[in-house]
């Protein structure tokens, strides 16, 4: 008897339907087609041991069982509850005509217990955009599943819930979520507050101006001025994100199986890989190509503590996501692109003993030593970096003042009130959004200048050696300026500001 299952395969942040077809013959043997992996090959023993746990057999006959389409590679254990409940109705152990009007995934344990599984928020959009009835999947993934509205999910702990279904002897009931209550939950108590941060005014504005437009920012000071301090406070001042900006980043985290019990994610992703992290785990890749730190932050931040800690190639590899907010890995067979917009922060000592140009410092580095320390970092990469600030350490009158300083959420609101600003500007353009991702003819468009700024700026870029990106990121930033103080035109003075937010273009800064 021939019997169809279906399943799913995620690749990228996509899914692909597969047809498992079962079918039972006279003879012996178990043979399992359509370039499967070790793991699903490895299935015919979880699934024996299975079925035998729960009073069910596999049959001792030829079983075909292939997998289609035939030329799409499939991966992981998540296919067992769909191999054995096809050999269940191929071998006429339970009733055959609802299994094909379900997607069926998940890895089984030798009791017949379910395992959680990778990428459901993909699986279970193709699956209501292909209208399937419903969705099964082990209980741990189902509130990840349930934000799919329109299509029945149902948790289930054990095989036999599954067998006890089609039987007609058990009744499930599919879980329910309200996505935008559950995405609307209360943001205003954040884990990190600014409001704890002593002095810093001039970086907490800097901040504020990067969260305002998306702009990159790299923090240079010595050791205990506050760089990892203020930039891990950074989410709690971002705009919150919007429920098309949480299903992006929910599926993302879900395919690299991140998500388990959370459901919706409705805060901004932080990412803070070690400086020993490979060129592969930044930007995604290996031999089954998973998303790396670049795309589990889109949406969010990425911080990078410590950048010349880091290895050159693996700044390197950075450089075209971050320009164009996506990042493609390509194998032999297939191509696969992972969406990453994200803000860098970055942080960094000013030499390799940390006191640059400190009259009481501890240790001093020499010129060379110093060349060679930032030579670790590209121009190119720099470059891409909107906002250079140097961080300067507390004084002790204000780490001993008790009053608290402004919190996260009074800073948001203005931030969202500068991006509600540039939405509007860019309504009409589906991937700009706020004024960090402008092109170049938008910045002419968007920041005209008068004939003082003009000047200012000529005598900027002249004094400081600046490049051509450099001059339209100084344009970006002091849109963003002028955005927060609710101007139309850009002014000399949110020039000025904008070009002092580029420390490590001056002249003499490693003098």
């Amino acid at each position: 008897m021939l019997v169809k299952v279906f399943g799913s395969a995620v690749f990228g942040v996509e899914a692909t339907t597969i047809t498992v077809e079962v079918n039972i013959d006279k003879g012996v043997g178990y043979h399992l087609v359509g370039l499967p992996d070790n793991a699903i090959k490895e299935s015919s023993y979880r699934i024996a041991a299975a079925l035998k746990n729960n009073g069910y057999h596999l049959p001792v006959k030829k079983i075909t069982i292939n997998m289609a389409p035939a030329d799409l590679r499939k991966e992981g254990a998540s296919y067992d509850l769909t191999l054995a409940i096809g050999i269940l109705a191929a071998s006429g152990q339970i009733k055959s005509e609802e299994v094909d009007k379900y997607i069926i995934m998940g890895e089984l344990s030798l009791d017949g217990s379910l395992q959680p599984i990778k990428g459901v928020l993909p699986i279970a959009i193709k699956a209501k955009e292909e209208g399937f009835k419903g969705f099964f999947l082990p209980k741990q993934n189902v509130k990840e599943a349930a934000i799919v509205a329109g299509l029945d999910v149902y948790g289930v702990e054990n095989v036999l819930e599954v067998i006890d279904f089609f039987e007609g002897k058990r009744t499930l009931e599919p879980t329910i979520i309200n996505t935008r209550d559950e995405f609307y939950k209360t943001l205003d108590f954040p884990e990190f507050d600014f409001a704890e941060v002593r002095g810093q005014e001039s970086i907490k504005r800097c901040m504020e101006i990067a969260a305002a437009g998306g702009h990159n920012i790299i923090l240079i000071g010595p050791p205990g001025a506050g760089k990892t301090m203020i930039a891990k406070r950074l989410p709690s001042i971002l705009p919150p994100m919007t429920l098309k900006e949480a299903l992006e980043t929910t599926k993302i985290h879900s395919v690299a199986g991140k998500v388990k019990e959370v459901g919706l994610m409705n805060q901004r992703p932080f990412r803070n890989p070690h400086h020993t992290a490979s060129s592969v785990s930044l930007v995604g890749g290996g031999s089954y190509p998973q998303p790396g730190e670049i795309s589990l932050a889109h949406n969010g931040v990425l911080f990078l503590d410590e950048l010349p800690e880091f290895k050159r190639e693996v700044l390197e590899v950075m450089r075209q996501p971050l320009e164009d907010r996506e990042v493609t890995i390509s194998r032999a067979r297939f191509t696969i692109t992972y969406p990453s917009s994200f803000m860098l922060v970055a942080s960094m000592n000013p030499s390799p003993s940390g006191y640059f140009n400190d009259p009481e410092a501890p240790a001093s580095s020499s010129p060379a030593e110093m060349q060679r320390y930032m030579s670790k970092i590209s121009g190119p990469l720099l470059d891409r970096i909107d906002i250079h600030i140097e961080v300067t350490p507390v004084p002790f009158e204000k780490l001993s003042d008790t009053q608290n300083a402004e919190s996260s959420v009074d800073i948001r609101k203005r931030v969202t009130k500068a991006r509600e600003i540039q939405s509007k500007r860019f309504e009409q353009f589906e991937s700009i959004h706020y004024n960090a991702q402008m092109s170049t003819k938008q910045i002419r468009q968007h920041c005209a200048l008068d004939e003082t700024s003009l000047h200012l700026l000529k005598t900027a870029m002249e004094r400081l050696n600046l490049s051509a990106r450099a001059y339209d990121r100084i344009l970006k930033v002091s849109r963003t300026i002028a955005d927060l103080e609710g101007n139309e035109k850009v002014s000399s003075n949110h020039i000025s500001e904008a070009i002092q937010y580029r420390s490590l273009d001056r002249e003499g800064w490693l003098g």
